[in-house]
């Protein structure tokens, strides 16, 4: 093993293309991370830090800003809006048949214009966040009072700096390695370990070593199932009727149905619908509508209760897992892709019956796989809420995407060796 880490290793750092494109990647990663540290004018870090202690709402969010969130800089609201344009362009293949058509299709020009109104989207909804975020964090105290003028700049900078990401995510697939979105909240996400570790480092106490201890060790068994359900599939026997070669049967292959479908996107759809009413009440407070500042404060102390409110991101991430499957794999199109070329599952006859049997096997494999993700989104919660400890280093969502987004790299830098070696 440590032979073909080295093997590859040095494939990597001799073939050009392939040392350019990982060279890129760090360079980008360490442009974003320069943006992160980067604050908007008047942020009150002391109001800052207490309103960040202990509140998983924004811990969250900051995820998903790549730790942009928790300086308030630039970048603060990360690559969530087209994060958001890309769900509602996805929501949109269920209720339009013609964006469905653009997106499964008409192939690698439909998915373009795909990606294209994605870009569209993201303009006003990444300004509408700004809105809404730099008006709760000004109502907290958190950014000094500022004038109307500079309260534009402040808006007109994060929905660039939104932007800017994007552009740079988009760069990263297509002159690195991997997704660069997804690489961007993996960065921000191995970024704040360090401090973390610093942090339990200098706070720690003889009487929470054991704690700690164990925290640890419960990382380890939810990163080694993590990898082990990521990894996991059901083969379905698939036959080809028309090889059959002097009597003998048909060539006999699998399809392959994996058990996490939908990969992290689950938890993104859950992350965003559970954050859109803050984000909407803070808009609309700072409008001058009482009720919704009202309504701010009562969703604010909701997202409070960890029982409640974990509760309510579990059941969201289940639905969303078996809602996104449904999308992504449509066991009608499997089946008749599989009748025209002739192949069937054996026992099963083709047409009807197997688009029936895929999506049974889809469905019974997606529901474990649905409950594995809610349990390990909750898992923070479930720790805050018995031992009532709030400082947790990593919590499940962040640990389930960062190991995600590591296997798919290591794939596709893998993928890229063995095309230099053969």
């Amino acid at each position: 093993m440590i032979d073909a880490f080295f093997r590859k290793l040095k494939i990597i750092v001799s073939d050009r293309p392939l040392r350019n494109r990982v060279l890129f990647l760090l360079g980008a990663i360490a442009a974003f991370r320069f943006l992160a540290a980067v604050p908007i004018p008047g942020v009150n870090r002391a109001a800052l830090d207490q309103f960040f202690a202990g509140n998983q709402f924004l811990g969250l969010l900051n995820i998903f800003s790549g730790g942009g969130f928790s300086n308030i800089s630039l970048v603060l609201l990360g690559v969530g809006p087209y994060i958001t344009a890309s769900i509602i362009m996805q929501l949109a293949t269920v209720i339009s048949p013609k964006i469905k058509a653009m997106y499964t299709e008409e192939g690698e020009q439909g998915r373009t214009k795909f990606i294209s109104l994605a870009r569209s989207i993201t303009i006003p909804i990444a300004i509408l966040q700004a809105v809404a975020f730099l008006s709760l964090l000004e109502n907290q105290g958190i950014l000094v009072p500022l004038t109307p003028f500079a309260f534009a700049v402040n808006i007109f900078l994060v929905a660039a700096g939104s932007m800017l990401l994007m552009w740079v995510g988009e760069l990263i697939t297509e002159f690195g390695i991997g997704n660069g979105v997804s690489l961007l909240i993996f960065a921000g996400i191995i970024a704040a370990v360090p401090a973390g570790v610093s942090q339990l480092l200098f706070t720690a106490s003889a009487a929470n070593i054991p704690t700690y201890l164990a925290f640890l060790a419960a990382v380890f068994v939810i990163t080694l199932a993590i990898v082990v359900v990521t990894e996991a599939e059901r083969s379905i026997p698939i036959t080809y009727a028309r090889q059959v070669r002097a009597g003998t049967q048909g060539a006999t292959t699998y399809l392959p149905i994996r058990m996490l479908q939908a990969g992290v996107i689950p938890i993104i759809f859950a992350l965003s619908l559970i954050l859109l009413p803050q984000m909407v009440f803070a808009g609309l407070a700072s409008f001058g509508f009482p009720w919704a500042t009202s309504a701010a404060a009562w969703y604010q102390g909701f997202s409070a209760n960890t029982w409640a409110y974990g509760s309510l991101y579990f059941l969201l991430v289940v639905m969303f897992t078996f809602f996104y499957t449904s999308i992504t794999f449509e066991p009608k199109r499997v089946s008749d892709n599989l009748q025209k070329s002739g192949a069937f599952i054996p026992g099963v006859r083709p047409g009807r019956e197997t688009e029936e049997y895929i999506g049974n096997v889809v469905n019974r494999i997606t529901f474990p796989g649905a409950l594995f993700l809610g349990f390990v989104a909750v898992v923070p919660f479930i720790i805050q809420g018995l031992t009532g400890i709030t400082a947790i280093l990593v919590g499940g969502t962040a640990l389930l995407i960062a190991v995600q987004v590591l296997i798919d790299l290591i794939r596709k830098i893998d993928a890229q060796v063995a095309l230099r070696e053969y």
